[in-house]
């Protein structure tokens, strides 16, 4: 993050301009459990103790202002008991030096969600206790046993643990050649070379020096930002399958994939297919560096696992004013409507969030966040994770995202944290889609989630409670993680889809998702990784506005074919098996 204000006066002055003279069957449970019938409810509701979800992110809470202990940590949703609910598993840590820590105080945990809706620690007996620095977490089924793994992102050395399928995990570390070592963030499955097996995409961050100290413009002591260090580059690693010994294997290919030439404070990323040739790219959000877009270059003839940076060429390197930005969380929606998936981008104060709307076409990216409204609102707040979500299922995603400092400033009035961390909290934001370009950030309706001033880091959407709209989980610098409720007054249906392939037992991550109703096309790509330092369930969320039946469903597959499955009736999930709709030419 470039610490430190990053704009001056003209450029806010000229985002504002551009926004004034701007002026878009499993059955599902009962959606008014919970709530009090008779009472407008606001949308969100904080569940978290009722819940019994207890965590606390522990931290390095010291003056020594040590730069990881200000980025941390994440979160995911998953099912990794294949029971049909989503548990939770949150990263955490202790203090920074290895040689400061106290054994069993920052572990990882895993929460099971039991069938009365509370979830249960079960970390005890999981294996996935991981003791590191924790930053963010990825999961996937790397062996194509039918039960998710987890990979967990450190400062110091990364974790694979693969699902034993009885509740327990096995930390297959390094015989599968995984343990990349340094600073991680956010890291990604995504098959690249689409031979069926799950490669994974691992942002890093920086070298840092913990000796190094730094100060702010009055000489009080701050966070260091990532231009004082070194920037490392990013990892991917391919996977080579299980072998004969019934072990699954990564193989370091960063190199001959174009990556470790070229070196950025990566932080957030999404797997998305950015030219639409059938093959998976990466977006990664660098932080103080320009953006990357990495196209997939593997239907080259011979290219393998092999990338090239086309971000400038797409538009989406830089803002509007050819200036880097602080890239902290991003995620692939179509926030437009057009049908193409836009790019949206967090970042630090005094410089706006970021909108890349997808012209279409191969055309590339254009710089709406001016006109938007998504840009000007963002500028006084430092966002991290972000969600995109129909909260109301009008038909329109709406955006979440999740706010904390990284600047020593003035302490917040009510915070219970020490000095200096007590200046660091700040509001998260609710921005409602108005069907017309813009967005609209709401307050009071958000209800709970403008209730808590925290330092928020990491941001998750999933139905923890199948009623059909989307609830957030964020995670919470040296606080709790919250849970939120949907109690959104709903203006329309809603559609769950499951693009599953039976042959490699999983969902079909990469594979893209249109919903067909009249006129409108609903796209989504089935991908687990977006925001910051997250991983989310496969399962699609679609709101419908006033759609009773959507006409069909297709299916483009990781592999480029495509099927047809006929329509469905709305408020319901499906899941899409691969072989069993109509094949067709596109």
């Amino acid at each position: 993050m470039n610490f430190g204000p990053a704009y001056p006066l003209m450029r806010y002055l000229a985002i504002v301009l551009t926004a004034l003279a701007a002026a878009c069957d499993r059955q599902p449970a009962d959606p008014a459990a919970g709530r009090e019938a008779g009472i407008d409810p606001a949308w969100f509701t904080d569940v978290t103790e009722a819940s019994g979800l207890d965590f606390i992110h522990q931290g390095a809470a010291d003056e020594q202002l040590r730069m990881p202990a200000v980025m941390g940590g994440g979160a995911a949703f998953l099912d990794f008991d294949n029971d049909g609910d989503l548990d939770i598993y949150l990263t955490n840590s202790d203090q920074v030096l290895p040689e400061s820590r106290t054994p069993g105080r920052g572990l990882n945990r895993l929460y099971r969600r039991e069938t009365d809706g509370r979830y249960t620690d079960v970390t005890d007996t999981s294996g996935l206790d991981d003791d590191g620095y924790g930053m963010g977490v990825a999961v996937g089924d790397v062996d194509n046993d039918g039960d998710v793994d987890v990979f967990v992102t450190n400062f110091g050395r990364d974790g694979l643990y693969l699902n034993n399928g009885d509740g327990s995990f096995a930390d297959v570390t390094a015989v599968a050649g995984a343990g990349i070592e340094g600073w991680s963030a956010s890291a990604a499955f995504c098959d690249f070379d689409r031979d069926g097996w799950l490669d994974l995409y691992v942002t890093r961050y920086v070298e840092y020096q913990p000796g190094r100290r730094c100060s702010g413009k009055s000489g009080a002591p701050e966070f260091c930002g990532p231009k004082s260090f070194r920037p490392l580059h990013d990892v991917v690693l391919r996977n080579q399958g299980v072998g004969q010994d019934g072990s699954v294997r990564f193989k370091d290919v960063s190199e001959t994939a174009g990556l470790s030439t070229t070196r950025a404070a990566g932080l957030g990323l999404v797997c998305l297919d950015a030219n639409d040739d059938g093959w998976q790219d990466v977006y990664v959000a660098n932080d103080a560096y320009a953006n990357q877009l990495w196209i997939n270059q593997a239907a080259v003839p011979g290219g393998g696992i092999a990338f090239r940076d086309e971000a400038l060429l797409a538009g989406v390197a830089y803002n509007l004013h050819g200036q880097p930005q602080a890239g902290m969380g991003v995620v692939a929606e179509d926030l437009d409507g057009n049908g193409a998936l836009d790019l949206f981008l967090t970042h630090l104060t005094n410089e706006a969030n970021t909108f890349y709307s997808d012209i279409g076409g191969g055309s590339g990216y254009r710089d709406e966040s001016g006109a938007s409204g998504l840009g000007p609102s963002s500028m006084p707040y430092t966002g991290f994770g972000v969600v995109a979500l129909d909260a109301e299922l009008d038909g329109d995603p709406d955006l979440f995202i999740a706010n904390g400092k990284v600047n020593v400033a003035r302490p917040v009035a009510g915070s219970s944290l020490p000095a200096p961390w007590n200046t660091l909290p700040e509001p998260n934001l609710f921005y409602r889609n108005d069907d017309m370009g813009r967005f609209v950030r709401l307050e009071g309706e958000a209800g709970a989630l403008n209730t808590h001033l925290e330092i928020s880091r990491a941001a998750v959407g999933g139905d923890i409670d199948g009623d059909g709209d989307i609830d957030l989980l964020v995670a919470n610098l040296l606080g709790p993680a919250r849970l939120y409720r949907n109690d959104t007054p709903r203006a329309g249906k809603w559609l769950s889809v499951l693009a599953y392939d039976p042959e490699i037992r999983r969902a079909a991550l990469g594979a893209r998702v249109t919903v067909v109703a009249g006129a409108r096309r609903w796209n989504r790509l089935v991908t687990t990784a977006s925001s910051y330092l997250v991983s989310h369930s496969p399962d699609l969320h679609f709101g419908l506005g006033d759609v009773s039946r959507v006409e069909r469903i297709e299916v483009r597959w990781p592999d480029g074919s495509i099927e047809l499955f006929p329509g469905v009736e709305t408020d319901r999930a499906v899941t899409l098996r691969r072989g069993e709709g109509t094949p067709s030419d596109g």
